[in-house]
């Protein structure tokens, strides 16, 4: 009886404490993507295997309310406690990253997956983005060093490794969202523009010679050459019926279950889910999503307008630029703006990865974001 009052007292003071509209804004999303991976692609599973079989959509029903459990615990505990923690679940992250090349899952020739008994093909990187934004943060408002190019320089070497892991694998759209990462943080803290030009353009040389002199990497050359030649790449392809039936499925969609492309394209219910809801749904579909997105952005920053502590704002930033950006990219890839870069759409897409990350990012912002108790 103690212990069931405990646990309601837990809860009662989370959910007094919490933005509300903030917290329901997210849950919004999470259920916009079930119910699209439910009327959707549930049934590329059934075509394929001629059965009635919903097995992608209990499986992100179940990462969905994983998920939310992440959002609970990371909100729920206190700020402080927040930030002595996340350096610790940093470096788990990054050993196991490290870990990825040894014992990695490999997939169209790229080991970026390690199989957990209970969370089989886990991206690391999903883990480190969120904890390297709040790392970041926590050095660039520090009081121990007053040289600011000094934290500068510290950020980057920690960014540069994570980055070197990425290259390893290969995946460069992470590396450059992780770089992207770090140039909104330190412009953000008040970097001089001249550094930060100068730094995106170290990297710029860098991944050119990347591209052009490393075998490896031959996949992101060919991938650039096919999107500026629509007659070349298989990625091509795969955009171009991508774009070809969001034209296709016009206002207000062909209806739910009438789309082709979940058939036509691998991964569609990840990284060209945009798509298949719009030939379902119509463009209204995917203009009402993009209110909820800009909704949920326009809170935090509003958030961000009335923090007074630097870290807090430059976590905030950090936080909602990375969500942001990813669903950007993957619009942009769906409607052939960027060549193809594998990024989901947070909340909405289906995968595990994406799920837990995005839902730690929403954690952390709603722990910063709550009443403070004085």
């Amino acid at each position: 009886m103690v212990q069931n009052r405990s646990i309601y007292n837990l809860y009662y003071e989370w959910w007094k404490n919490i933005d509300k509209f903030l917290f329901l804004l997210i849950i919004l999303l999470f259920i916009t993507g079930l119910f699209f991976s439910l009327v959707s692609t549930s049934l590329l599973v059934s075509d394929k295997l001629n059965t009635n079989d919903y097995t992608f959509f209990f499986k992100h029903l179940l990462f969905v309310f994983l998920g939310i459990i992440i959002i609970f615990v990371l909100s729920s505990i206190n700020e402080e406690r927040l930030f002595k923690i996340s350096p610790i679940i940093f470096l788990l992250s990054i050993i196991f990253l490290f870990l990825v090349p040894i014992v990695g899952v490999e997939v169209n020739s790229a080991k970026r997956w390690i199989d957990f008994y209970f969370l089989p093909r886990f991206q690391p990187i999903e883990l480190v983005k969120p904890f390297l934004i709040i790392l970041i943060s926590i050095i660039l408002s520090s009081e121990k060093y007053t040289n600011i190019y000094i934290k500068y320089l510290i950020t980057f070497l920690i960014t540069l490794i994570i980055a070197l892991l990425l290259v390893a694998q290969p995946d460069i759209g992470q590396t450059l969202l992780v770089f992207f990462s770090w140039s909104v943080l330190i412009f953000i803290s008040g970097v001089n523009i001249i550094f930060l030009f100068a730094s995106c353009f170290i990297l710029s040389i860098i991944l050119y010679f990347l591209i052009k002199f490393i075998p490896k990497f031959e996949y992101i050359k060919n991938r650039i050459l096919s999107f500026f030649n629509s007659e070349t790449g298989t990625h091509n392809a795969q955009s171009e019926k991508a774009i070809d039936s969001i034209t296709s499925g016009g206002y207000f969609g062909k209806g739910i279950g009438e789309g082709t492309l979940k058939n036509r394209v691998p991964e569609a219910h990840t990284d060209y889910i945009i798509s298949v809801i719009s030939e379902e749904f119509g463009v209204i579909a995917i203009i009402l999503i993009l209110f909820l997105f800009l909704i949920f952005i326009y809170s935090v920053f509003k958030k961000v307008y009335l923090e007074d502590k630097e870290r807090v704002k430059l976590i905030l930033v950090g936080c909602v630029s990375l969500i942001l950006v990813q669903a950007m990219i993957h619009i942009g890839v769906n409607i052939r703006l960027f060549p193809t870069t594998g990024m989901t759409l947070p909340f909405i897409s289906y995968g595990g990865s994406s799920i837990i990350s995005v839902s730690i990012l929403s954690g952390i912002i709603l722990n910063l974001t709550k009443r403070k108790i004085k």
